[in-house]
């Protein structure tokens, strides 16, 4: 009997069958915890298995079924454990995965939280999953503009940094966060491309100033960074603070070569000038280094023509200023002396007297004894003549009236020679020509009293000015007029004594023709003998004399083509003084 509640006890199917149920299923052919109990039950009944027996491994075999029950219920709970387990780990990775993607709600996430463990699970498993996709696109995102960042990075340190070799933090993958790296990136784009900007303009400097100075660019660049060669790809070009830093000092170093170059040219150009001056160079030959010339005022921007300060350039005007300079000494001779005749015309337009033999060898021996820098030679001869030109030019004044009384005075002693011709009434060819230029002469000698009083203010103002006499030709002017003004005198006294000794023979010719009933034949004058009077009549002055014998009356001085020789300029020509006032006084 207790073998029986034991049984029922074993098995829900083992108590159908002590209730008279049918537990095995002959369509199936199934083996049930029942049929075996009584298969058991049978053998014990054929052995004669006490009950003793039978309970013993009854309760035995009852403690086996506890057994696995137990085992299926501890596998059933930590199966249970192990869901919730999971359930939990998918809602806190869930949140995680919101928190990092910065989304406070998603669309997929289930609003309810009933139902069984697997059916959460399910639930949340595609939120899960749309979550991890969206995940893996934003770290592809964030990635891409970190690998971009640490790229540039690279670029602006120059240390070329190799792109994989970040971490991206996955705590924090927002579109804010995201955002942030595009910003930064976008901020070192444009630090990229004013670096950028930067380099190509120090690269066009470098390559417009090497054009000038003749020196290969790419040499050039490359010595600063490879990269700077290429000229195709401008993004490759190195924009690191060290390259920044190269081109900026070799820019510095090419502005400073330029400048030195245009400064060496210039002053090369200087002195081809200063020798062509010198040597009297002409155009044709100057033409040949226009090139060198035209730079002499030009600043360092404005000289931008490729090759105009290359080396070899600037080789052939040294070559040029070496072979003028040698050339200087064996001309020097002929350029000295030709100062001195310019200088000697000067003098001589100005009527100034000097002694010019005495001069040109004087100049001849400062060459020949080396003693003076030939350049200084004919600066100091230039100064002369400069002084020269300013002494004539404050001359010019009184010898222009000097002129116009030497003409009046030659027309002067035409009209004397015109009026002592007893023929000049007669119908004979050209006199009325004569007879137009008497009147002419008539009025210009009344004009002469006035002229010479002019002059001689002139002149004592100009001496008071200058401290010394006015000489023409080395006869004071003062003297001259002073002579003239004596002999004008004379001249009217000679002409009053005639005229009385005229009226005297006239009135004894009219007391004879009244006495004798005749006329006598015309008496001749006591004296024939013409006596003009003009500048340097008394010989003081050769050169200012008129003609005594009436041929026309024209002064020495006024024929360009007289023989007497050029005036020379001092003996002690270089030694003299800039202030010296008597520097052209004879």
């Amino acid at each position: 009997m207790q073998s029986r509640v034991l049984i029922a006890s074993l098995s829900p199917i083992a108590g159908y069958q002590m209730a008279g149920v049918d537990v095995q299923n002959p369509l199936l052919g199934e083996t049930t915890c029942g049929s075996l109990l009584l298969q058991l039950q049978k053998i014990w009944d054929e052995v004669g298995e006490s009950d003793v027996e039978r309970d013993k491994m009854l309760l035995q075999l009852e403690q086996e079924c506890l057994n696995v029950y137990k085992r299926k219920v501890e596998q059933a709970a930590k199966s249970r454990a192990h869901l919730l387990q999971a359930l939990a780990d998918a809602k806190l990775e869930l949140s995680t995965l919101l928190a990092s993607l910065g989304e406070k709600s998603f669309i997929g996430i289930p609003l309810k939280t009933s139902g069984s463990i697997k059916e959460q699970l399910a639930a949340i498993a595609p939120a899960l999953e749309q979550l991890w996709k969206q995940k893996e696109e934003r770290l592809k995102k964030f990635a891409n503009v970190l690998t971009q960042i640490q790229k540039i990075r690279g670029e602006i340190s120059g240390t070329n940094e190799q792109t994989g070799s970040f971490t991206v933090d996955e705590s924090d993958l927002s579109v804010k966060k995201l955002d942030e790296f595009h910003d930064h990136l976008q901020e070192l784009e444009k630090e990229k491309s004013e670096r950028l900007n930067k380099v190509l303009e120090f690269v066009n400097i470098i390559h417009d100033i090497c054009g000038v100075l003749g020196i290969d660019f790419y040499a050039t660049v490359t010595e600063v960074h490879p990269s700077l060669n290429d000229t195709t790809d401008t993004q490759s070009k190195s924009i690191s603070n060290d390259t920044l830093a190269r081109l900026a000092k070799t820019v510095l170093s090419l502005k400073e070569a330029k400048k030195q170059r245009l400064q060496k040219l210039q002053d090369l150009a200087a002195e081809l000038n200063k020798l062509w001056n010198l040597m009297d160079t002409s155009e044709e030959e100057r033409s040949l280094f226009d090139h060198v010339t035209c730079k002499i005022s030009s600043s360092v921007d404005e000289v931008n023509v490729p090759g105009a300060l290359a080396l070899d350039l600037i080789e052939q005007a040294e070559v040029e200023v070496e072979r003028l300079d040698e050339l200087k000494g064996s001309r020097m001779k002929e350029i000295a002396l030709k100062k001195q005749g310019e200088l000697e015309e000067i003098f001589a337009r100005a009527h100034i007297e000097i002694d010019t033999q005495s001069a040109r060898e004087k100049i001849l021996g400062l060459i020949d004894s080396g003693h003076v820098e030939p350049s200084d030679l004919v600066a100091d001869m230039d100064a002369q003549i400069i002084k020269a030109k300013e002494e004539a030019l404050s001359r010019k004044d009184i010898l222009d009236k000097v002129e116009k009384w030497m003409s009046a005075c030659e027309e002067e002693s035409w009209l004397e020679d015109y009026n002592r011709d007893d023929n000049r009434y007669s119908g004979s060819r050209g006199a009325h020509l004569n007879l137009k230029r008497a009147e002419k002469a008539r009025i210009l000698v009344s004009k002469i009293p006035g002229l010479v009083d002019t002059l001689v203010a002139k002149t004592r103002t100009w001496e008071e000015e200058h401290g010394f006499t006015f000489a023409y030709d080395g006869v004071p002017l003062l003297a001259m007029l002073d002579e003239y003004a004596v002999l004008r005198h004379d001249r009217e006294e000679e002409k009053r004594r005639m005229r009385d000794q005229k009226k005297f023979h006239e009135q004894l010719n009219t007391e004879q023709e009244a006495m004798f009933g005749s006329k006598p034949s015309p008496a001749r004058p006591l004296s024939s003998t013409k006596k003009v009077v003009g500048p340097g009549s008394r010989g003081l002055n050769r050169r200012l004399s008129l003609n005594q014998n009436g041929g026309g009356g024209k002064s020495v001085n006024r024929d360009v083509k007289r023989d007497v020789p050029r005036p020379v300029a001092p003996l002690n020509y270089v030694a003299i003084s800039k202030e010296d006032p008597g520097l052209f006084t004879p």
